[in-house]
């Protein structure tokens, strides 16, 4: 209270400095409105946590997690699954849940699961926790009820018990019963419980019991659901983490701000990364999704391929500007509905809502003049209802934006409420108030007292401030008639006046339009989904205009690939030119494609190339090709590059045969299957030897062998004839020419085989000494004409005479006369080994 301090003049004092006249200190500098939902934005991504359950009954799986991003609960459908839970293993793949919750009472293949899951050392970000229920907390009725009795901020208050159940049923089916997997013509068998319901009860008693996102709450306080979605996995492409990863779809990197290291990574140089220009977080979540789960539905495919096209017509270029500057006012929705839900809305909260909801309208508006034959543009149209209108004229109307961020708190505009436009204008006058509150004070007081302050706080009335007198020791001394003594500050003390309390009304009307909001949650959340969709499929319209993609088209009837002039989309942006090439597997041009040339040829490029192109056409992508024809792929293997780690505590090559096992093991007539320089990891025969046989394994397949692409620098492969003549076979080789000493490459796929990997080239390219390099190419020719290799002459007769002048050198310092001396040992140890090297 030194700002409150004496005045050594008999003087009134109004408010000191420092003090507001609201009664509350200066706030600090308030950020703008869009680097405050920045900064929450990242607060929010930080905390992020993902809690799945988990019920694996009868060949069929149940899943259901809660994302804290959004407040969703997510479930999926009953789905048969495998013994070996691969379905399962590629949702933990997926999402990367923080806790996985699952009943005590496990049949030996989850037990097994889980045991290996909870082993993972390695996994990345890290492992998850394994949270065991007693297996009463699935129980299918009480699961029931503990749906049907949530606190839904998305459920209007108005709706009746039963209306709440019909429409929770209609998200949910709660009555839906399942056909066990089996023959059933004969033999009747019972109906098999869902899991999806017993693991959504089994989620809502963990989170219920953890409290998460709520766990400084009071107890009343539920934890925030703002919606059910469901997912489902079926139509979907089997791509593992090392395909990600060899084929840069993803490359993760530190941060180079040491400001934001700690924040996490950073996206490198990867198809993702080119292909992100979406202007809202959700848009690039919604990409990021579609990257983890591409599909062969050619509906939904052909659906996104309608959009892009369509936006990539020159006429549309300026609506398609237009809508992407619209999704930049996108915000995080979700975060601000949970924040209301828990009332702890900020004040940027108001201003980041009412932009992001006069957006969606523009975007609707925008929306209903387009041709509502495409799918996105007439659910836009139509589900972006007038109850955004009615949000955005309620927040327009009473929330004052200005004066919320100046006093740091909601406020609202003039002419909302009577009552509350008095006091504020009575608040206004405040300063001179206290001013003549003060002069009065001071004449009803101790002459003694040379100055006084008053101060008025709301909710707690007015503060007396006066200096302290020398004869103020005890606590009798400080009580004065008509006043309450508060405290002691330093030298002033603080009295009581007359409280007079002022009812937060704005804070009231705040928790109505809150209400308001929240009650309207659905189409926000509708909103947020179909936006982040159209803002994919603007960014990758944009890179396709930008790159010169072509949309792919597909056949289904098709068994194979067929590209013509094919680029490597991040490998073109790289190289000062790029040479396409064509790829057509499948039909009469075979299944197996075994690739020869010499290093550095292009033979990963080119592999790389066919993987990438097809997976870009399996999310609904355009393509780096002049044309592009998918067949039914339902599975990308790949063996391209090895994936080393320590703590996995595997050689390369093992790393090597686990990536090829799994292509064996799992490729159908469907898979496409990529496979560089297996088998250089071992002895060269053996490395041959099982190249050879994985591939004769597959050919034996005849019909229903995978479309593989496989490089190698074993020539001995075709030379010795290792695999079998044949339709499926194809020999291709990267075109180059020698020009004298110099190897020229054309980097253009051709029928044939190479004739030598000329690593000689390739050493002086990368910088060996010249003689290194001569010595190198004569030894192979040696050993490749089978002649005896002998050692160099040159080289021979120095080491020659480097012995000799040794050998004489130690008999000269050889020292007859000594007693010690043992010339049957000098010559076995020293003059024999010497001479044997001389001769």
């Amino acid at each position: 209270m030194a700002s409150l301090g004496a005045n050594p003049r008999r003087t009134p004092q109004g408010p000191g400095p420092g003090a507001a006249s609201s009664g509350f200190p200066s706030p600090a500098p308030v950020p703008g409105p869009r680097e405050a939902e920045e900064e929450e934005v990242e607060e929010e991504e930080e905390l992020a946590e993902i809690h799945l359950c988990v019920l694996w009954n009868s060949g069929y799986l149940g899943i259901a997690y809660y994302d804290t991003s959004d407040s969703t609960i997510h479930f999926m459908p009953d789905a048969p699954d495998h013994e070996s839970l691969k379905l399962l293993q590629r949702v933990l793949d997926e999402i990367n849940p923080q806790s996985v919750v699952t009943s005590a009472k496990q049949d030996e293949n989850m037990t097994r699961f889980l045991g290996k899951l909870a082993s993972q050392e390695h996994r990345e970000p890290k492992r998850p926790e394994i949270i065991f229920l007693p297996s009463v907390d699935f129980g299918l009725e009480i699961s029931k009820q503990r749906l049907l009795s949530g606190n839904y901020s998305f459920i209007p208050d108005a709706m009746t018990a039963t209306e709440k159940i019909l429409f929770l049923s209609s998200i949910i089916p709660f009555d839906c019963l399942l056909t066990p997997p089996g023959d059933l013509r004969f033999t009747p068998i019972p109906l098999l419980i869902p899991s999806q319901v017993r693991a959504l009860g089994g989620l809502l008693k963990f989170l219920g019991r953890r409290r998460i996102g709520v766990e400084l709450e009071d107890y009343n306080v539920s934890v925030p659901i703002l919606g059910f979605k469901k997912f489902m996995l079926t139509h979907l492409v089997n791509i593992d983490q090392d395909t990600y990863s060899v084929l840069q779809i993803f490359k993760s990197e530190s941060h180079p701000s040491v400001y934001k290291v700690a924040s996490g990574l950073k996206e490198g140089l990867s198809l993702f990364g080119i292909l992100n220009r979406c202007r809202c977080k959700w848009g690039e979540k919604l990409l990021r999704l579609w990257f983890t789960r591409p599909t062969h539905d050619l509906g939904e495919l052909s659906s996104r391929l309608d959009v892009i096209q369509f936006f990539l017509l020159p006429q549309n270029l300026d609506m398609a500007q237009m809508l992407h500057r619209l999704l930049g006012h996108i915000k995080n929705v979700p975060l601000i509905l949970k924040r209301m839900k828990l009332s702890h809305t900020k004040v940027s909260d108001w201003q980041v809502l009412y932009k992001t909801v006069y957006s969606a309208l523009g975007l609707r508006d925008a929306c209903r003049s387009l041709p509502q034959s495409i799918q996105l543009f007439r659910d836009i149209a139509q589900e972006f209802s007038d109850d955004l209108h009615h949000i955005a004229s309620l927040i327009g109307k009473v929330v004052d934006f200005e004066g919320s961020l100046a006093e740091n708190r909601f406020t609202v505009l003039p002419n909302i409420d009577p009552e509350i436009d008095e006091k504020k204008r009575r608040l206004m006058g405040l300063p001179n108030f206290l001013t003549e509150v003060a002069r009065k004070e001071l004449e009803n007081l101790d002459s003694r007292i040379p100055s006084c302050s008053v101060i008025y706080i709301p909710l707690i009335g007015f503060l007396l401030s006066i200096p302290r007198l020398p004869s103020m020791v005890e606590a009798s001394d400080f009580e004065i008639n008509g006043l309450d003594f508060m405290q002691l500050r330093k030298s002033v003390t603080l009295q009581h006046s007359l409280p007079h309390p002022l009812p937060d009304q704005e804070t009231l009307l705040m928790y109505q339009l809150q209400c308001q909001v929240l009650a309207r949650a659905a189409v926000l959340t509708r909103v947020l989904d179909l936006a982040s969709r159209l803002d994919v499929l603007l960014a990758l319209a944009s890179a396709a205009r930008d790159y010169g993609y072509s949309r792919p088209r597909y056949s289904p009837q098709v068994l194979g690939v067929r590209i013509q002039n094919g680029r490597h989309p991040l490998m073109e942006l790289c190289a000062r030119t790029f040479v396409p090439n064509s790829t057509e597997c499948g039909g009469d041009k075979g299944r197996v494609k075994v690739i020869t040339g010499p290093n550095s040829s292009g033979k990963s490029i080119y592999l790389k190339q066919v993987g990438l192109i097809t997976f870009m056409a399996l999310v609904g992508s355009f393509v780096p090709a002049e044309e592009a024809e998918i067949g039914a792929v339902d599975a990308i293997f790949t063996r391209i590059h090895s994936c080393e780690s320590i703590s996995l505590g595997l050689s390369t090559f093992m790393i090597d045969l686990n990536q090829v096992a799994k292509a064996v093991n799992n490729a159908t007539a469907q898979s496409l299957v990529l496979i560089d320089e297996f088998g250089k990891g071992t002895n060269t025969v053996d490395g041959l030897a099982l190249l050879a046989a994985v591939l004769r394994h597959w050919l034996a397949r005849g019909p229903t062998c995978p479309h593989i692409f496989v490089a190698t620098n074993f020539l001995s492969l075709v030379q010795l004839q290792l695999l079998p003549q044949g339709p499926l076979v194809q020999y291709l080789t990267m075109e180059t020419c020698e020009d004298g000493n110099d190897l020229v490459f054309f980097y253009q796929v051709c029928e044939g085989v190479a004739k030598a990997s000329h690593a000689s080239h390739t050493a002086a390219q990368a910088g060996l000494p010249d003689k290194l390099v001569a010595r190198g190419k004569e030894v192979s020719d040696l050993i490749r004409s089978g002649k005896p290799i002998k050692p160099v002459k040159d080289l021979l007769k120095k080491n020659q005479m480097e012995n000799c002048q040794t050998l004489v050198d130690k008999f000269m310092k050889l020292d007859l006369e000594d007693p010690n001396l043992d010339l049957n040992v000098f010559m076995s140890q020293e003059v024999l080994p010497a001479a044997t090297s001389i001769l």
